[in-house]
C-alpha cells in the first residue's frame, strides 16, 4: 500500500527556479509630513514643503471625504434621527407617525438632536473612509498590474497545476471593506455616543456628559458596544456600496460613451449603490443598533444571534427590516449626495493633478 507522500509529485529544485517570480509589494503612499519642518523657516514651518503636502492627492482625497460628509449631514440630519428611531424600536411605527411625535415631544429641532455629534463623528468617518477606499484601491490595482508583469507563481501536486493569480480579488472590493473596518475601529465610540443623544436626549442631553455618563457605566468597553456586529455588518454594505457605484459608474461611462459623470449622474448611481448595500445589510443594522441601545430600554441582547432572534420572535421576520424604508428615504439621498459632494470637492482641490 502505498503511503500517500508517494502520490504528490514535488517540484525539482529547477522546476522551482523556472517557476520563480518576484512576488510584488502591497504599499500604502501617504503623505510625508518629515519634510514639513524645516529648520530655519518662520515658526519652523516651510510653507512650500507645507503646501506641496496639502496639495498632495492622499490630503485632497481625505480633505475631500470630510468636506462631502459635513456637508450631506447639514442638510440630511432629520432623516438620520427617524431612522435611528425607528431601527430601535422608540416611537412611531411609520416615518410620518415618526415625524410628528418628534416634533410634538420636542419641536423642530428635536429633529436635529444629536447632531452635534453626527457632525463631529462624519468628518473623521467620511475623511477615513473615502480616504482609505482610495489608497487601497490604488494599491491593490497597482499590485495585479505588477503580479501580472512579472507572471504568475505556479504550485504542482501531481499532474494538478495551480496558477496562483491575483485576477478574481476586485481592488474595489477590497478598498470598499478596508474603508468601512478602518473607519468604524476609529470612530465607533462616537457613533455610540449619537445614537444616545437620538434616541435619549433626557438622560444625555450634550455631548460631554453622555461621554462622561457612559464611560461612569461602563468604562472604555461602552464606548465600543456593538463594535462586533458593526463590522460584520459592515463589511457587507461598505463592499457592496463601493463595488457597486464604480461598477455602475464604469459601465454607465462605457454605455454613454462618456469620460466622466455629470453632477446629477452621481447623485443618481450613488444612491442607487446606497438603496442596494442598504437592502442587503439591514437586517444586522436592526441588530447593531438594538446592541447598541439595549442597555436604554433595561435590557440588551447578549450578541448579535440573540438580538436577531429577539426581532423575530416579536416581530417576525419583517421586523428584521423595521425602518427599511426610513433607512432608504436617508440613506439613496445621502449617498447620492455624498458622491456628488465628493468628487466635484475633488475637481476643487486636485484640479492641478487633472491639468495635463
Amino acid at each position: 500500500m502505498e503511503s500517500q507522500g508517494e502520490g504528490v509529485e514535488m517540484m525539482e529544485p529547477k522546476e522551482l527556479e523556472h517557476h520563480k517570480v518576484g512576488f510584488p509589494e502591497l504599499r500604502f503612499r501617504f503623505p510625508d509630513l518629515r519634510p514639513v519642518v524645516k529648520r530655519g523657516s518662520f515658526g519652523g514651518v516651510s510653507c512650500d514643503r507645507l503646501q506641496d503636502v496639502l496639495k498632495s492627492r492622499e490630503v485632497g482625497e481625505f480633505l475631500s471625504g470630510a468636506l462631502a460628509g459635513a456637508m450631506t449631514k447639514a442638510v440630511l440630519a432629520p432623516l438620520e434621527t427617524i431612522r435611528t428611531r425607528m431601527v430601535v424600536g422608540v416611537g412611531s411605527r411609520n416615518i410620518s407617525g415618526s415625524f410628528i411625535q418628534v416634533i410634538e415631544q420636542q419641536g423642530w429641532q428635536g429633529l436635529w438632536a444629536g447632531n452635534t455629534i453626527n457632525m463631529v463623528r462624519i468628518i473623521p468617518t467620511q475623511a477615513i473612509e473615502l480616504g482609505t477606499f482610495e489608497c487601497v484601491n490604488r494599491a491593490m490595482t497597482s499590485v495585479q498590474e505588477k503580479w501580472d508583469q512579472n507572471g504568475h507563481p505556479k504550485v504542482k501536486f501531481g499532474s494538478i497545476s495551480l496558477d496562483l493569480s491575483l485576477s478574481w480579488i476586485s481592488p474595489i472590493a477590497v478598498g470598499g471593506a478596508a474603508a468601512g473596518i478602518v473607519s468604524t475601529l476609529v470612530c465607533h465610540p462616537l457613533e455610540v455616543i449619537k445614537d444616545r443623544l437620538t434616541v435619549n436626549p433626557i438622560d444625555y442631553p450634550s455631548i460631554s456628559l453622555a461621554f462622561r455618563k457612559l464611560y461612569q457605566d461602563g468604562g472604555i468597553g461602552a464606548f465600543y458596544a456593538g463594535i462586533s456586529p458593526t463590522l460584520i455588518g459592515m463589511l457587507p454594505y461598505s463592499t457592496c456600496y463601493y463595488f457597486m457605484y464604480e461598477t455602475m459608474k464604469k459601465s454607465y461611462c462605457q454605455v454613454k460613451k462618456k469620460k466622466s459623470l455629470s453632477r446629477p449622474d452621481m447623485l443618481l448611481i450613488g444612491a442607487l449603490s446606497g438603496f442596494t448595500a442598504s437592502t442587503i445589510s439591514f437586517p444586522l443594522e436592526v441588530a447593531r443598533k438594538r446592541l447598541m441601545v439595549g442597555s436604554l430600554q433595561g435590557k440588551c441582547p447578549a450578541n448579535m444571534a440573540a438580538a436577531l432572534s429577539e426581532v423575530i420572535q416579536k416581530e417576525g421576520l419583517l421586523g428584521l427590516y423595521r425602518g427599511w424604508g426610513a433607512s432608504c428615504l436617508k440613506v439613496m439621498p445621502s449617498s447620492g449626495i455624498t458622491w456628488m459632494f465628493y468628487e466635484a470637492w475633488k475637481d476643487v482641490l486636485l484640479a492641478e493633478r487633472r491639468l495635463p
